[in-house]
């Protein structure tokens, strides 16, 4: 079919479901043209709590898409690609936590966002990238934190706060893979340009970033700062929002292969059908649901 009988049919169709269409920053260009709400993880899970719509379909990965049905229990949810995951998500299992929270039993626990919902169930409060900081400074200072999964986030907020966390050993492997070679190279071709990274990236790359920030505070950064060019360690998709945001300013993607596969299987043909046959439907069962849901809205009250 093309582009523009799925566009108008998806347009037609959301107004037949009363639905809304989230989108990440990191899907294709397409499925973000076509979102109602463009966001990062807080920004998402922010509309997904206070939105009017009886359906929401998450243009994202499955933790995404089951915040959304945690913290909107009486809508319907729907996922276009079930197959659409999280590698980093999927290196933390609700077991296997329980396990280091027997060994820290005064610890506060702190989940990324990128965390399923049996895993969010065991934790105090979550954060996201843009509010990861001000959520361990929420913590009292006496009090231990093992954080999960991320392990260069959460070196990243060590730096920020002075506080000694115990580290899952989980991290992006898109995000991972970026090396301060890569970017000491981008730099001599572009010495103008400004470095700006996601606090997913190793140590040794945020060491040497300008500004280390969410994604929705890479484009804040970006359109407050006077410079012109701009080097990009994150996920290639978000240079299609950059881009439309700052047309005047000039962007290098940190390295040639920076794409999340689970971020890119969601397409214009696969959204449609989603609609058409509301699939995939997004469950959270009780008691698992409501106990993730006090980790959720900890996480909404604290702002970045």
């Amino acid at each position: 079919m093309s582009n523009k009988y799925l566009l108008d049919y998806i347009e037609r169709r959301k107004q037949e479901l009363n639905a809304v269409i989230l989108a990440h920053f990191y899907q294709p260009p397409e499925i973000q043209d076509v979102a109602d709400i463009v966001g990062d993880s807080l920004q998402l899970a922010r509309q997904a709590a206070e939105t009017d719509a009886q359906v929401i379909v998450f243009c994202g990965v499955h933790f995404m898409a089951e915040s959304a049905k945690i913290l909107s229990p009486d809508k319907t949810v729907l996922l276009p690609e079930l197959q659409a995951g999280c590698p980093m998500a999927d290196m933390v299992t609700a077991d296997k936590l329980r396990e280091m929270k027997q060994q820290y039993p005064d610890a506060a626990v702190v989940c990324y966002v990128n965390t399923s919902a049996e895993v969010k169930a065991e934790c105090d409060i979550s954060c996201t990238s843009s509010n990861a900081v001000n959520v361990v400074k929420s913590i009292p200072a006496d009090q231990p934190i093992i954080f999960v999964p991320d392990r260069n986030l959460g070196a990243y907020i060590q730096g920020q706060t002075g506080r000694q966390m115990i580290l899952w050993e989980g991290c992006c492997p898109i995000h991972d893979q970026l090396t301060r070679l890569e970017i000491e190279d981008l730099k001599k071709q572009h010495p103008e340009a400004l470095i700006v990274v996601h606090p997913e990236v190793p140590p040794e790359v945020a060491d040497i970033a300008d500004a280390v920030r969410s994604t929705a505070g890479i484009l804040k950064y970006v359109q407050n700062s006077p410079a012109q060019e701009f080097i990009i360690g994150t996920e290639e998709g978000f240079l299609h929002t950059l881009q439309k945001n700052c047309p005047d300013k000039t962007f290098y993607l940190g390295r040639k292969e920076f794409i999340c596969p689970d971020m890119k299987l969601i397409n214009l043909q696969s959204l449609a059908d989603s609609m058409e046959k509301m699939q995939y439907q997004i469950e959270v069962p009780e008691p698992i649901r409501s106990k993730a849901r006090i980790a959720l809205d900890r996480m909404l009250a604290i702002a970045p």
